[in-house]
């Protein structure tokens, strides 16, 4: 299945995406719809007994962040061995951590602005999305608790992430995490076997990677978080992202006023994200 937040004629509700629209479930967005404990068995019986006229058009019905509330979303730093060796360091022992807040997410098709960074970066990535609540989970019972998966870019404020020895700063700024389009459930997509992870910049390719290279899989992502911080349903858990950053590049080239900017995983969707410089901090001339 295909699960979705969607803005229908002004109401936003979470709902199951088919070929001819969105057939409403009952709950305002996913977050809250994740949180019922038998939200599998609901989403089926939807699908099963929907009729036509429960059916809202696709054409009266625009996609939002499909998890605007989860209580935590935490991201693997360097997680592609492409992206590991073309950043200069050696594969890791332990991932590397950090956390965003969800002010930082943002809709699959939200124009995306930076009003105090000149540098700012792209990263493709993909994005598991909790099920149910899970502490000290074995490998096996981080796997059990993954809903789903979504299409996320970790878009980076280069220069404020470099400031410190900490991440933090460059990669909290407010709606600059597109996420979406969709939901795919987790019997839709293997990242062990393999998603390939693409982003494109005003229609040419700059990253291409395959979640079956991953150093720490989805579910070992969520294991090893678990052992620290309970995850519950709804929360986010971004998974690294390939080679092909701009400020891996020679010499480093970042988002540029007006670049039209898309993240793709074919099975789940395309984010399509307008980036716009609006840079007036003083703090840039310091």
């Amino acid at each position: 299945m295909k699960l979705a937040t969607i803005n229908a004629n002004g109401e936003i509700l979470a709902a199951i995406q088919t070929d001819e629209g969105y057939l409403p479930l009952p709950a305002g967005d996913l977050s809250e719809f994740l949180k019922h404990q038998d939200w599998k068995a609901i989403a089926s019986k939807a699908l099963e007994t929907g009729t036509a006229g429960d059916l809202i058009p696709a054409g009266q019905a625009r996609l939002l962040n499909p998890v605007p509330a989860p209580t935590k979303v935490i991201c693997c730093g360097l997680n592609y061995s492409d992206h590991i060796l073309e950043m200069g360091r050696e594969l890791p022992e332990y991932p590397t951590l950090f956390a965003k807040f969800a002010d930082t997410l943002a809709d699959p098709d939200a124009e995306i602005a930076s009003v105090s960074s000149t540098k700012v970066d792209w990263e493709a990535e993909l994005a598991v999305v909790l099920g149910s609540d899970v502490s000290s989970a074995s490998l096996e019972e981080a796997e059990a608790a993954i809903a789903g998966y979504t299409v996320a870019n970790d878009i980076s404020m280069r220069d404020w992430q470099r400031r410190t020895l900490q991440w933090f700063q460059g990669k909290a700024f407010d709606a600059t995490t597109p996420l979406g389009p969709v939901l795919a459930t987790a019997d839709e997509i293997d990242p062990v076997a393999g998603a390939e992870v693409i982003c494109r910049i005003n229609g040419a390719e700059v990253q291409r990677g395959n979640t079956s290279t991953l150093v720490f899989s989805a579910a070992r992502l969520v294991s090893y978080i678990s052992e620290f911080t309970i995850l519950r349903a709804g929360d986010i858990v971004l998974t690294g992202t390939p080679g092909g950053v701009g400020m891996g590049m020679e010499p480093p080239r970042f988002l540029a006023d007006g670049d039209q900017l898309e993240t793709e995983i074919p099975g789940i969707g395309i984010l399509s994200n307008r980036f716009r410089l609006r840079v007036n901090s003083p703090a840039l001339s310091r």
